[in-house]
C-alpha cells in the first residue's frame, strides 16, 4: 500500500463531509490527503480494525463484508463512494479491492475537529476569527487548534480558554518565569520569540530550549504542583497569551492526561509501547524499570526529538505529579503518552523491574 500524490482539490470537494469545510480547513485537509494505490485482493482495512482512518474510495471497485457474509460492491466515482467506506469504529466490515483500486484516507480525530470547529454557530466570529487584515494575529491560534494535542480537547474547552485567555506585551529581555517561583499561569506565545534556561548547582546556564509562535510552556509547574523548574526569557519583543491555573486545571488538563494503572500499561508494553522515567538519573539508578528511557523532567523539552513519535510512552515518576507535567508536554508536541497512575509508589514493581 503505497502514498502516493495529493488528491486532485475538485476529486476532494465531491466527498462528504470534506466538501461542508471552509476555505481554510479545506486546506489544512487537503494537504494530508494523499493518494493510495490499492493492489487488486488487497485488503483495505478488516473487521474489527480500530484504525480511526477516515477512508474514501476514489477510483475501483471495493468489495464491504460484513460479519454475517454479506457482500456490498462499492465503485469509485459512484454517490455511495462520496461518502466514507464502512466508517463505524471498530470496523464492522472486511474491505478489500476487487480491481486495482484508489483510496484516500484522513485521521478521523482531524476531520472531526475540523468540522466542528466550522459548525460551531457563532463561535468562530465572536470569539476566534479575525479580520482579514489582522491574519498574523491567528498563527498562534491556528498552530494550537491544529496541534494533535488540542484534538484531545473538548471543543467546548478550547472555545472556553480562547473566552477566558489574556494578552500581555513583553519586551526583549523580559522575564516571564523565574526558576523557583510558584506557578500561576499558563503561557503561549502570540508573536514574538524566548528561551527556556536552568542554573545548575554550580551557577552556570543551560539553555534548554528556544520557543517560538504558537509555542506554550509554564505547564509543568501547574501540573506537578510544584515551583518553576525553568526560566523564560523573552529573546524578543512579544506578545504572550496567558491563561490562569485555575482555567489550565479546569479546561485543558483532565482532557489533555491519560491515566493506567500497571496492568494496563504492563500491557501497553507487550505491545509495543515503551517506559519513560521522567525522575532524575540518580532516581532512575535506584529504581527505574527494566527497559526503561530516563529524561529527567527539567530535560524533556530539549531531549524531546530524541523520542520516536510513532510510539507510546508510558510516563512514570514516584507518585504522578512529574509524570503528568511530562505527559501533558509530550502530548502538546504529538507524541502518545499515558501516565502511571499514583506514580511507582503506589504500584507494585512489575516483574524483573
Amino acid at each position: 500500500m503505497a502514498e502516493g500524490k495529493l488528491v486532485e482539490k475538485s476529486v476532494l470537494k465531491t466527498l462528504v463531509p470534506p466538501n461542508a469545510l471552509n476555505a481554510e480547513n479545506f486546506q489544512e485537509l487537503a494537504a494530508k490527503a494523499f493518494v493510495e494505490e490499492i493492489a487488486s485482493g488487497k485488503t483495505v482495512f478488516k473487521a474489527g480494525d480500530l484504525d480511526r482512518k477516515t477512508t474514501y474510495l476514489l477510483e475501483g471497485t471495493v468489495e464491504l463484508t460484513a460479519e454475517d457474509g454479506q457482500v456490498t460492491k462499492i465503485v469509485g466515482g459512484t454517490d455511495v463512494a462520496k461518502h466514507p467506506l464502512a466508517n463505524l469504529q471498530p470496523r464492522k466490515h472486511t474491505a478489500k479491492a476487487s480491481t486495482p483500486c484508489k483510496i484516500t484516507r484522513f485521521d478521523s480525530d482531524l476531520l472531526d475537529i475540523l468540522l466542528t470547529w466550522d459548525q460551531l454557530s457563532g463561535i468562530e466570529v465572536s470569539e476566534i476569527q479575525v479580520e482579514e487584515e489582522h491574519d498574523d494575529d491567528s498563527d498562534w491560534m491556528t498552530r494550537i487548534l491544529q496541534s494533535r494535542a488540542f484534538l484531545q480537547v473538548p471543543p467546548a474547552n478550547i472555545q472556553a480558554m480562547f473566552m477566558r485567555i489574556q494578552e500581555v506585551p513583553m519586551n526583549k529581555g523580559e522575564v516571564v518565569i523565574k526558576q523557583g517561583d510558584v506557578g500561576d499561569y499558563y503561557y503561549i506565545i502570540k508573536t514574538g520569540k524566548a528561551k527556556v534556561t536552568r542554573a545548575s548547582k554550580t551557577g552556570s546556564e543551560l539553555t534548554l530550549a528556544s520557543l517560538k509562535d504558537g509555542d506554550a510552556f509554564g505547564e509543568e509547574a501547574l501540573l506537578s504542583e510544584s515551583k518553576r523548574n525553568a526560566t523564560v526569557t523573552m529573546d524578543t519583543a512579544g506578545t504572550l497569551m496567558r491563561l490562569s491555573k485555575e482555567d489550565f486545571n479546569a479546561l485543558l488538563k483532565e482532557p489533555m492526561l491519560s491515566w493506567l494503572d500497571l496492568a494496563e500499561a504492563q500491557e501497553l508494553v507487550a505491545g509495543g509501547a515503551k517506559w519513560l522515567d521522567v525522575r532524575l538519573e540518580s532516581e532512575h539508578a535506584n529504581t527505574g524499570l527494566k527497559d526503561s528511557e530516563n529524561i529527567p523532567l527539567f530535560m524533556l523539552r530539549l531531549k524531546v526529538e530524541s523520542l520516536d513519535p510513532s510510539v507510546p510512552y508510558i510516563v512514570y515518576c514516584d507518585t504522578g505529579r512529574r509524570s503528568s507535567a511530562a505527559a501533558f508536554l509530550l502530548s502538546e508536541r504529538g507524541i502518545q503518552a499515558y501516565c502511571l497512575t499514583g506514580g511507582l509508589m503506589e504500584q507494585a514493581p512489575p516483574e524483573g523491574a
